[in-house]
């Protein structure tokens, strides 16, 4: 499990005080782990993701949820294509951005605005935190993209890592 030395502070919850790191389990050998922190009755779901250094997720949709995501530790790169137009045979996906957060930095995403990957390219773990509503990708996965043909593949099953703040076996 990751560690934070940050006190905890009053006032609005920045990540700086470390409350997440019981749910920060990394795993170098993936390109990002995911930490299941609460499921919201079913609406939606907080996850703590831990991003090993120089890997990050394929190219991917959000199953038709929407997601805050809150850099906790390091920095994360986004890029964002556009979906693949139906019909057109098999194309590269076309990027429409790329940006770069850093701690305490916020971003959105949704389907509405395309697909998009996220990579760690620092040196050491970066954390962060999803909230996804409703917790679509939870229940019946996503979809992930090869940038090269734009060719689609369903992932049925988007594992927890630990629930709760513990390892799941």
């Amino acid at each position: 499990m990751l560690t934070s030395t940050s006190p905890p502070t009053d006032g609005d919850y920045d990540g700086t005080d470390g409350r997440w790191a019981r749910y920060a389990f990394g795993d170098g050998s993936r390109g990002y782990t995911r930490n299941l922190v609460d499921e919201g009755n079913g609406k939606s779901n907080l996850l703590v993701l831990v991003w090993s250094p120089g890997k990050g997720s394929p190219i991917h949709d959000h199953g038709n949820a929407h997601c805050l995501m809150k850099i906790l530790k390091g920095n994360l790169t986004e890029t964002r294509y556009e979906f693949p137009q139906h019909g057109s045979g098999e194309q590269p996906l076309r990027k429409i951005s790329q940006k770069t957060y850093k701690e305490n930095q916020v971003a959105y995403m949704a389907d509405e605005l395309g697909l998009h990957k996220v990579i760690n390219e620092g040196s050491d773990f970066a954390v962060s935190l999803h909230l996804y509503t409703p917790p679509n990708v939870a229940k019946g996965g996503c979809n992930i993209f090869d940038e090269k043909t734009g060719r689609r593949s369903h992932v049925p099953s988007c594992n927890y890592y630990s629930a709760y703040g513990q390892l799941l076996k």
